[in-house]
């Protein structure tokens, strides 16, 4: 019996003009109002990835319990909060690799200095376009 061929036709298609976070990350402070100053974040960055020539836009919800476009903490059990501060680099170009978020996060003294004492915290939420 002789042999039968047929052909099956192989495409792909790259999606152009797309950014998508690759994970997420976390800021933590530990504030000692025995100790004093400014208090610098422990920050994971979150990372992204875009498609090549994407340019992007990232921005955020000033959090949860944001006063204005003040980013702020609550205490987890009294109606009390801690203002901080939360900047990175809106815009920028992507493509070939993974990028990795400049967050950088600052409580000041005067903020928490008669703080009372236990657990706060926010949540944010980045958004990134395109």
């Amino acid at each position: 019996m002789a042999a039968n061929t047929s052909t099956m036709a192989v495409s792909a298609t790259v999606l152009a003009g797309r950014c998508r976070f690759s994970s997420g990350g976390t800021v933590a402070f530990t504030l000692d109002p025995s100790t004093g100053g400014n208090v610098t974040g422990t920050v994971t960055q979150p990372r992204f990835r875009c498609s090549r020539g994407a340019y992007y836009a990232i921005s955020d919800d000033d959090g949860l319990h944001e006063s204005g476009t003040t980013h702020r903490m609550k205490h987890t059990t009294l109606a009390e909060y801690i203002p901080y501060t939360f900047t990175y680099t809106t815009s920028g170009a992507g493509g070939f690799t993974t990028i990795t978020m400049d967050i950088a996060s600052t409580v000041l003294e005067a903020d928490y200095i008669d703080a009372s004492a236990g657990s706060y915290r926010d949540t944010v939420t980045l958004t990134i376009v395109p």
